[in-house]
C-alpha cells in the first residue's frame, strides 16, 4: 500500500541553484523557486530567471546533509561563530563626550583588530557633557589633544598618571590605550568649527564662535591672537556667521610657503544677503600679528612640500607660483573696439585671467571668459586679423583665474592732538601705486533737517605715475604720447614718487568758501588707501616701501 512519509530535515543545508552570467564583473542570478515572499530588490529571486532545464523548479534547489556520510550520530557541522549578539533592548546611543578605540593593527604581523570593540574591556573614556561634543582630535608625541565645543583637554596615550598622597604625579607606563584627561587652563573650545584647526610645529590654531576669538595652542597653553589688534574685527565677523538657520564656516590653514596661518570666514551659501562679504585673513608668527587680507575665499586648504594648495569648486590651486607659462595665439577676424575676440592656432594652453600682450593690446588687459575659441577681454580694443597674441599666466593677485588689485590702508597721525593741514603726499618703490582714498578724522555730529552727520576733508583720487601721463596735444595714456608729456598725479624724482593733494571736500556751515583747486586738507590725522593700478606692468610685482606726507600745523588748534 502507498503511503506518503513526511521528512524532517534536522540539521541541513538547503541550498539554491544559479544562473551563470558570464557578464564580467556581475554576480551569478540564481533561479526563482515560485516563492514572491522576497522583493527581487531586497535580495529576492528575480522572477525573470528562467526554470531549470526540466522546467521543474524544485529541480533549483538541493539538501545537503550536516552530518558526515549521513551517518546517524556521526560529527555534524556547526554553525561557526556567531558575528553578532542578540541584546534585549538594541536601542543605538549617540555619547558625544566619549571616546572609544578598538583592538590592535599591526601590519608587520598580519593582525587588524581594528573591528574589534571588546564590551568586556575597559575600551571608553567620557569627558564632562557639560562641554559639549568631541569636534577634533590631534595626537602628537603620546598626547592627544581633545577640543570640545567649549572646552580643550589633552589625554595621556598608553601611559596613566599616579598620583601620590602628597599631590604629586609621575608618569608610568600602563595598559590603557587612553589615561588620564586633563583640561587646558581658559574655558576654550572648538565650537561647532573644526575645519578651523590647523597646525604647524607644536602650535595649533582653531576659532572658538562661541568666544568670538581665534586661538593658538602651544607649549605656553591657550592664547587670544585674534586680540592682537583685531579684537572687535574677529567679534562682528565671527557673530556675522553665526547663523542659526544657516551657519557659516570658518575654515583654517596653513601656508607653508610663506608661513602664515589662514582664516577665511564664510557665509552659509543658501543664504543671498550680498551686504556683507566673505573674508580672508593671515597672522604671522613672525612680527606677532595679522599681516593682511586676501581676495580668495577658499574651500580647502593644506600644505604639502613647501607648497601651499587650496580648492575652489573642484580644482586645486598652487599659490605662490613663479611659474610663468607663455602660449600664443592668432586673431581670427579683426576686432574693432571690442571685447570679444576669436582666436586660431593656439600654441599651448590658455586660461582665464591670463595677461594679453601684443600689437595695439592696451596695458593690462586679461581674459575675463574663454568659450572654446571665443574669448571675452576685459577692456575693448581694436585689433588687426592676424595678429598674433602672447598670453602669460604668472599674474601676481590672481585668485582661481580672477585678477584682483592690492591695496593698503594706513593712518598718518604723528602729533595727533595738533590740528595740521597735510600737502602732498610721497612714496618710496614700484610704479603702479595710486592713491584711492586720503580723508581726514570727522568732525563732530551737524544736525541738517533732523539728521547728524558727521563731515570730512578728502582729496581727488591721485594717479599713479603711468596713469596719470598726458601730453601737450591731448592725448591720454594708454595712447601714444607725443612732445611734452605731463603727470596728473604722481611724478617721479630721484626714484621716489611725488603728489599734491587736491581737495574735493564740500565747505560745511561756518566755514570758509574754498575754490576747487585748494591744495591739501585739515585734519588731527587721515585715512590713506593707495592701491595698485590695472595698467602698469599688469600682474607684475608691486612693492611699496615706505609712505610719507607733508603737512603744516594750524596755529590755534591744539
Amino acid at each position: 500500500m502507498a503511503a506518503t512519509v513526511e521528512v524532517k530535515f534536522f540539521n541541513t543545508f538547503i541550498l539554491k541553484k544559479t544562473n551563470s552570467d558570464n557578464t564580467p564583473g556581475n554576480a551569478d542570478i540564481a533561479m526563482w523557486n515560485g516563492s514572491f515572499g522576497i522583493p527581487s530588490q531586497i535580495g529576492g529571486y528575480p522572477r525573470s530567471t528562467p526554470q531549470a532545464p526540466d522546467n521543474n523548479d524544485l529541480s533549483n534547489w538541493s539538501i545537503e546533509e550536516a552530518r558526515i556520510r549521513g551517518g546517524f550520530n556521526n560529527t555534524s557541522t556547526d554553525y561557526g561563530a556567531k558575528a553578532y549578539l542578540v541584546e534585549e533592548e538594541p536601542n543605538s546611543a549617540n555619547r558625544i563626550n566619549t571616546l572609544i578605540y578598538s583592538g590592535v593593527f599591526n601590519s608587520r604581523t598580519g593582525v587588524n583588530n581594528t573591528n574589534v570593540f571588546s564590551v568586556g574591556e575597559e575600551i571608553t573614556k567620557s569627558l564632562d557633557p557639560a562641554n559639549g561634543s568631541i569636534q577634533k582630535l590631534y595626537a602628537e608625541d603620546t598626547n592627544l589633544n581633545i577640543f570640545q565645543e567649549l572646552k580643550v583637554s589633552r589625554a595621556l596615550i598608553d601611559k596613566d598618571a599616579i598620583y601620590s598622597a602628597e599631590g604629586g604625579g609621575t608618569v608610568t607606563s600602563a595598559n590603557l590605550v587612553i589615561g588620564a584627561i586633563t583640561p587646558y587652563l581658559g574655558e576654550y573650545g572648538i565650537a561647532t568649527n573644526p575645519e578651523s584647526f590647523a597646525i604647524y610645529g607644536y602650535n595649533k590654531y582653531f576659532s572658538d564662535a562661541n568666544k568670538n576669538v581665534i586661538l593658538r595652542l602651544s607649549r605656553s597653553g591657550l592664547d587670544e591672537i585674534s586680540s592682537v589688534g583685531m579684537k572687535d574685527y574677529f567679534r562682528d565677523e565671527l557673530n556675522r556667521i553665526k547663523v542659526a538657520s544657516a551657519p557659516g564656516r570658518i575654515l583654517g590653514g596653513w601656508d607653508i610657503y610663506t608661513s602664515q596661518y589662514f582664516v577665511s570666514t564664510q557665509k552659509n551659501i543658501t543664504l543671498t544677503d550680498s551686504s556683507t562679504q566673505d573674508t580672508t585673513v593671515a597672522w604671522d608668527e613672525k612680527i606677532n600679528g595679522w599681516t593682511s587680507f586676501f581676495s580668495f575665499k577658499p574651500d580647502q586648504m593644506f600644505s604639502i612640500r613647501n607648497k601651499f594648495y587650496t580648492t575652489k569648486d573642484g580644482s586645486l590651486w598652487l599659490h605662490n607660483s613663479d611659474q610663468n607659462t607663455i602660449s600664443q595665439a592668432s586673431i581670427n577676424g579683426a576686432v574693432d573696439n571690442s571685447d570679444n575676440i576669436t582666436i586660431d592656432n593656439v600654441l599651448g594652453v590658455i586660461s582665464k585671467g591670463d595677461i594679453v600682450f601684443g600689437p595695439n593690446v592696451l596695458p593690462g588687459t586679461f581674459i575675463i571668459s574663454i568659450t572654446g575659441l571665443d574669448i571675452i577681454l576685459n577692456k575693448n580694443q581694436t585689433i588687426a586679423d592676424n595678429a598674433v597674441l602672447s598670453f602669460s599666466s604668472l599674474a601676481r593677485n590672481k585668485f582661481y583665474g580672477v585678477n584682483n588689485s592690492s591695496n593698503i590702508t594706513f593712518v598718518f597721525n604723528d602729533n595727533a592732538a595738533i590740528s595740521k593741514t597735510f600737502k602732498n603726499i610721497e612714496y618710496e618703490g614700484y610704479n603702479g601705486w595710486a592713491v584711492d582714498s586720503f580723508i581726514s578724522d570727522p568732525t563732530g555730529e551737524n544736525e541738517l533737517n533732523g539728521i547728524y552727520s558727521f563731515s570730512n576733508d578728502s582729496v581727488n583720487y591721485v594717479y599713479s605715475y603711468d596713469e596719470g601721463a598726458y601730453d601737450s596735444v591731448g592725448n591720454i595714456h594708454p595712447q601714444p604720447l607725443l612732445g611734452n608729456i605731463f603727470r596728473a598725479g604722481f611724478y617721479r624724482k630721484e626714484n621716489k614718487y611725488y603728489a599734491n593733494l587736491v581737495n574735493k571736500s564740500q565747505a560745511v556751515e561756518g566755514e570758509v568758501h574754498f575754490g576747487a583747486d585748494i591744495t591739501g586738507i585739515k585734519g588731527f590725522y587721515a585715512v590713506v588707501t593707495m592701491t595698485t593700478d590695472s595698467t602698469t606692468d599688469y600682474g607684475g610685482e608691486k612693492q611699496l616701501f615706505q609712505v610719507g606726507t607733508e603737512y603744516i600745523t594750524n596755529n590755534g588748534y591744539y
